[in-house]
């Protein structure tokens, strides 16, 4: 924001890191878990190990919680003082 940034801008790249590696971490874990169907199927009762609700389900709620995880620094981030910052580094 010392270089002339918008809040809106700081806020969106804040939270555009925090959803981008969220969502490296799901594709991946979603790639994996699809892999291993044959293990999971002996742990799971009354779900198939390939069941696209439940995959989607686990996915979008990763999603929200990684959302609310990268609001509250990108919230942060645009209520500090420019002067502040650059007194600070």
């Amino acid at each position: 924001m010392a270089m002339g940034a918008q809040r809106g801008d700081v806020s969106r790249l804040v939270l555009g890191q925090g959803t981008g590696l969220a969502g490296i971490g799901i594709i991946s874990g979603v790639v994996a878990a699809m892999g291993l169907t044959r293990l999971l199927s002996s742990l799971l009762f009354g779900v198939s190990a390939a069941d696209p609700i439940t995959f989607m389900a686990v996915a979008l709620l990763l999603t929200l919680v990684a959302l609310a995880a990268s609001y509250i620094p990108a919230r942060r981030a645009t209520r500090v003082d420019p002067i502040v910052a650059l007194r600070h580094e």
